[in-house]
């Protein structure tokens, strides 16, 4: 427990645990700096079900939130898939449950659903195909023009998706994530005038962006000359770019992984509110309890589990074939 643990030198114990168990820990961006330093992996939750279904660990500890350790262990049956906090939820994947999209499909026979991401495996068990913010397009893009769309739960990707696609038979789901009042436009005209030579980076792979992104597909108020990059490409951008100063949209926890790749450069969040209480919930602490005593598991009833790695698989088959697509 927590109170036998102090004095112990975490990192080293992590350290030990995870080769006596076979372990990987997998973290995502937004994680506290502490949780991501020990991560084997950090990436976005397309990079994180790439690095889970490509390990050869029997154990996976997944830093994140619980959709994401569900995504894990459906693509990871054989496997144990440890979730360190199980209130690290999200409030967007909440947004919709699997009975709210079953009398919502009812309503539309013919549609197809695509599900973003930050959905339940119950909600993905009852779609067609799942994205991220990342390949949405894509995804949408590769299903035939005259047929109607259910794009569940994010209302801001949805929307996003509607314009850059230019598809008028996509019906959105109303759902959005709780730190979007983090960012609105005057947050993000008033950090671009308070850093004008900055870089404006805009990071989609999460779902407390795409407002974002649907105001910069609107070209709304300081969102020109806005760069929409994956993970891997806003680390990469800011490595090879010669500007010194970067405008984050995004989550703050990503802060930690620019500034430690690039400590002569200055990145600034358009807004320091833009944090998401969930991701932060996993500690030192919690990461060495899961491995030692193999909390907290879990796992995802086969008879939803067969049919939720069905549009999963069809966005990663979608992925490989796609040599423009990054993790």
């Amino acid at each position: 427990m927590i109170e036998s643990i102090q004095g112990l030198d975490l990192v080293q114990e992590i350290n030990k645990l995870r080769v006596q168990k076979n372990a990987v820990i997998l973290a995502h961006n937004y994680q506290i700096p502490e949780v991501q330093d020990i991560a084997d992996f950090v990436a976005d939750s397309l990079g994180l079900a790439y690095a889970a279904e490509e390990s050869t660990a029997e154990t996976i500890v997944l830093c994140g939130v619980e959709f994401m350790a569900e995504t894990a262990s459906l693509l990871c049956p054989d496997r144990t898939v440890l979730l360190p906090d199980t209130q690290a939820g999200c409030s967007l994947a909440q947004s919709i449950t699997g009975e709210q999209l079953a009398d919502w499909k009812h309503q539309y026979p013919e549609a197809v659903v695509v599900c973003y991401v930050n959905t339940s495996a119950e909600v993905k068990s009852l779609s067609d195909y799942c994205c991220t913010s990342t390949n949405a397009v894509q995804v949408v893009e590769s299903i035939p023009k005259n047929q109607e769309i259910l794009f569940v739960p994010d209302m801001f990707l949805g929307a996003y998706v509607k314009k850059k696609t230019g598809r008028k038979n996509i019906r959105v789901w109303m759902g959005e994530c709780h730190v979007h009042a983090g960012i609105s436009e005057e947050s993000i005209s008033t950090a671009r005038k308070e850093h004008p030579k900055a870089e404006f980076l805009v990071h989609p792979e999460c779902g407390c962006i795409s407002s974002t992104m649907y105001l910069t597909a609107e070209n709304g108020k300081g969102t020109h000359d806005a760069r929409i990059l994956s993970t891997g490409g806003m680390i990469k951008h800011a490595k090879t770019s010669s500007n010194k100063e970067f405008v984050i949209a995004t989550e703050t926890g990503i802060l930690h992984r620019l500034e430690k790749d690039n400590p002569e450069k200055s990145f600034f969040p358009v807004s320091r509110a833009n944090v998401c209480h969930f991701m932060k919930m996993i500690t030192l602490e919690k990461v060495y309890r899961s491995l030692k005593e193999g909390v907290h598991r879990v796992t995802v009833d086969e008879s939803i589990a067969s049919k939720a790695r069905i549009p999963i698989n069809r966005m990663l088959d979608l992925q490989r074939t796609s040599p423009a697509s990054a993790k």
